[in-house]
């Protein structure tokens, strides 16, 4: 094994601890049904819904998100460096 691999093995690691994380952090969302798949919950936002982004539901979904490409990407880079 290169110290390459072997570093970007740890990342991975860190990585996936900090996925799965910040995963079970979030709060569970529930199912709106037919309704919401369709569009016809869209005129019930609240003020909450929409400062999502500055709140810690919304930093959670951000991380998430980030963390999810980053798992990706690394996963790609270990496949090729070995």
């Amino acid at each position: 094994m290169s110290v390459p691999f072997v570093l970007l093995s740890i990342i991975y690691i860190a990585v996936c601890l900090g996925l799965v994380t910040v995963i079970l952090m979030q709060k569970k969302r529930s199912a709106g049904g037919l309704g919401a798949v369709t569009g016809g919950m869209s005129d019930s936002q609240t003020y909450w819904d929409k400062n999502k982004g500055r709140s810690l539901e919304g930093a959670l979904e951000k991380y998430s998100k980030i963390l999810g490409a980053v798992f990706m990407i690394l996963s790609l880079v270990l496949c090729l460096v070995r």
